[in-house]
């Protein structure tokens, strides 16, 4: 029998990321469940459409049909337009509890969005690698939106 012992660090998993818009408070948390909702896709450009019930309790998941899919957590709290918290394994599918969290403010004629993922569990190598680079294209993504979407 072989035993592993797993430090802190290994265990936990800390990511912050703060993204400017170019665009209202209203207007950017609008992009952000589109983002994270039916518009989603890969790094790739591969759709990964997903749904968001935008209200506490509220579920986030990847639907497949003909009740087939992936959970990736709750709506623990909701305060439109400055506020997205969700809990969950997120896109890990072994013992891992996710804190995701959107804070917008008003900044600069603009919003600045802050986001912080921090998780605890087995998290693979994989996944730790990949995700800064995973949540800096979603969070680009709804830059993007949020901005194409503003008034000229």
């Amino acid at each position: 029998m072989i035993a592993s012992v797993q430090s802190i660090e290994n265990l936990t998993l800390n990511l912050t990321q703060e993204i400017h818009v170019r665009a209202s408070l209203d207007a950017t948390f609008a992009a952000l469940l589109e983002e994270i909702g039916p518009r989603n896709e890969t790094p790739e450009g591969k759709p990964l459409p997903m749904k968001i019930e935008a209200r506490p309790g509220g579920r986030w998941y990847r639907d497949l049909g003909e009740d087939n899919g992936h959970f990736w957590g709750h709506v623990q709290a909701i305060k439109r337009p400055t506020l997205l918290e969700i809990t969950g394994p997120l896109f890990m599918s072994y013992p891992v509890v996710s804190n995701v969290q959107y804070r917008l403010s008003q900044k600069d004629g603009g919003t600045l969005l802050t986001f912080h993922h921090t998780a605890l569990g087995l998290i693979l190598d994989d996944h730790r690698k990949g995700v800064t680079g995973g949540w800096k294209h979603i969070n680009e993504g709804v830059r993007k939106r949020a901005e194409a979407a503003r008034p000229r």
